[in-house]
C-alpha cells in the first residue's frame, strides 16, 4: 500500500512540474501569431475565442488560405456538434467573423463564437448541407479579404454590418 501511494505522488508530482505554465490573459487575448502558433501545434488551451478586435483583421487575414489541419480549438458550448478537425485558415475566417458579430452584437452570438461552428454551410439548401471542400474554402477565404481590402475606407462600423459571405453560396453554420 505505501508503494502504491509513493508512486502516485510521485506521478502527480511530475505531472504537476512538467506541465507548462500560461498566462491567463495571453490565452484569453494573445498576439494573432501567438495565437496561429497555439492553434496550429494544437496547444490552444483556452475554450474562448481571442477577443481580438479589428485591428487584428489584417494579421488574421494573412493565414485564410491555411490548409493546415488542426485538432484542439474553441467550440461553441452549445452545439451538439463536436468537430475533430478544422482547416487553421476555415478557422481564422471564423475567428474573423467572431470580431464582425461582437462589433454589431450579433443575435447569433454565444460567448464569443459567431455561430454554432467553424463550418462552411450552403446558404439555399433546403436542409443544412456543410462543405469541406477546397473550392468552398477558397471562395470564403476571397470573400474575406475582398469584404475587408475592398471597404477599408469605410467606417469600421458600417463594414461590420456588411457580411463578407452575403454574395456567395455560403453562411457560417
Amino acid at each position: 500500500m505505501n508503494i502504491v501511494k509513493l508512486l502516485s505522488i510521485l506521478f502527480l508530482s511530475i505531472s504537476i512540474i512538467g506541465c507548462e505554465k500560461h498566462d491567463p490573459e495571453e490565452i484569453i487575448n494573445p498576439e494573432v501569431e501567438k495565437y496561429i502558433e497555439l492553434l496550429r501545434s494544437n496547444s490552444y488551451d483556452s475554450p474562448n475565442l481571442p477577443a481580438f478586435t479589428d485591428k487584428d483583421i489584417p494579421a488574421l487575414l494573412k493565414y485564410r488560405n491555411d490548409t493546415h489541419m488542426i485538432s484542439n480549438f474553441p467550440q461553441n458550448p452549445i452545439s451538439s456538434f463536436w468537430s475533430a478537425e478544422c482547416k487553421l485558415g476555415v478557422y481564422v475566417l471564423w475567428t474573423i467573423e467572431s470580431i464582425r458579430a461582437v462589433a454589431i452584437n450579433s443575435e447569433y452570438l454565444i460567448m464569443r463564437f459567431p455561430s454554432q461552428n467553424p463550418i462552411l454551410a450552403l446558404r439555399d439548401a433546403e436542409e443544412l448541407t456543410w462543405v469541406f471542400d477546397e473550392k468552398s474554402h477558397e471562395i470564403a477565404a476571397q470573400a474575406y479579404y475582398v469584404w475587408w481590402y475592398k471597404h477599408m475606407q469605410m467606417d469600421f462600423n458600417v463594414l461590420m454590418h456588411i457580411d463578407p459571405l452575403k454574395n456567395t453560396d455560403y453562411k457560417w453554420q
